[in-house]
């Protein structure tokens, strides 16, 4: 209960855009605001804790406020679902942390987004859990049982990955929607007996009465989780110097993770309420994406007529066919997902 207390605390205060960390030795300086911010009026960034991730060390190390200014103004959202009315008015130009599900929703209702940062590829960070209490120990053994997530989120998508190839009929399955904080309390009250998410609060139920059953490296490559930043495709081309300096200030954070170890892993802690001990775990967990990586076939492609290839459109589109095919997105799937990936301002 002292760790989740603490959660709140810091969680609360990077929402309102205070630093946790000012590692001034590590060079942060004063805010320089590219020229094009400067008409831009104030810039919302949204983004989740995902526990310990490149992204949570620009919003501790104040990186947003360094590249685009004082203007940057952080929001805090407890999932990629509950972001999609601020991505939808258009008051939220930039978002982060996000998984598929949650953007092919927004662009499915005509929201104008696009890809322009893929964060890290989830390999051991998230999965299903299962109670050692339930009996469980296969995904057939769902049936009857309750089962946590956050529905319209990756976890939708990944749980019934898992339930075709079992042969599983997810209708058997007792599905209980709840945002990553509700899970944590729903598994500690014994509301559900599995739970499919990603860290922390992932690793809070396998080491709290739970089991491993699946995590995302045993997933075909075709279903691979990403977590990913999406800016609105009006907003970046307008303001095409603030979005290079969005993806610039989620580089700085990579930068920080592999020329200063040791420090990110205490600035992630602080900032996620985890422990160090944790926080290497987690990265331990996922594929990690330089602002570098990102304009690779592999990541967003290496240009915008090369992007309907890359591994994030691919990633797209399937996640899109297989929640179309679940009807949980009515909109049909696009021949291509190209168009909502944008490696350029990464360049």
């Amino acid at each position: 209960m002292l760790k989740r207390r603490k959660f709140v605390r810091v969680v609360s205060a990077l929402a309102l855009g205070a630093g946790v960390v000012t590692p001034v030795a590590y060079g942060l300086v004063a805010a320089t605001p590219v020229a094009a911010s400067v008409n831009a009026g104030p810039i919302a960034i949204g983004y989740e804790n995902n526990g310990a991730d490149p992204s949570i060390i620009s919003v501790a190390n104040r990186y947003f406020e360094k590249e685009l200014g004082h203007d940057a103004r952080l929001k805090l959202f407890s999932s990629g679902p509950a972001a999609l009315t601020s991505l939808a008015s258009g008051q939220l130009p930039f978002m982060c942390g996000l998984g598929m599900p949650p953007v092919i929703a927004a662009i499915a209702q005509g929201v104008p987004l696009q890809v322009v940062f893929n964060q890290e590829r989830y390999t051991k960070d998230a999965g299903l859990v299962v109670k050692k209490s339930s009996g469980i120990t296969s995904i057939a053994g769902l049936a009857g049982k309750s089962v946590g997530l956050v529905i319209g989120s990756q976890s939708s998508f990944e749980l019934a990955t898992y339930a075709r190839k079992a042969g599983l009929k997810l209708s058997s399955v007792r599905l209980v929607n709840l945002t990553p904080p509700e899970l944590q309390s729903a598994w500690s009250t014994g509301r559900i007996e599995a739970a499919i998410v990603w860290d922390p609060v992932y690793d809070f139920l396998v080491t709290h009465g739970g089991r491993i059953l699946m995590n995302d490296s045993t997933l075909p490559v075709t279903a691979t989780s990403f977590n990913i930043c999406v800016a609105n495709k009006s907003f970046a081309a307008k303001h095409p110097a603030v979005a290079k300096a969005f993806v610039k200030a989620l580089g700085d954070g990579v930068s920080f993770l592999q020329n200063h170890r040791a420090a990110a892993m205490r600035v992630m802690a602080e900032a996620a309420g985890i422990s160090v001990a944790t926080a290497k775990l987690e990265i331990a967990g996922y594929q990690i994406f330089s602002v570098a990586d990102q304009s690779t076939a592999a990541v967003l492609g290496t240009s915008s007529a090369t992007s309907a290839k890359s591994g994030t459109a691919q990633s797209l589109l399937n996640n899109w066919k297989a929640l179309y095919a679940a009807g949980t997105i009515t909109t049909k799937p696009p021949k291509s997902a190209g168009p909502f990936v944008n490696p350029s301002y990464a360049k």
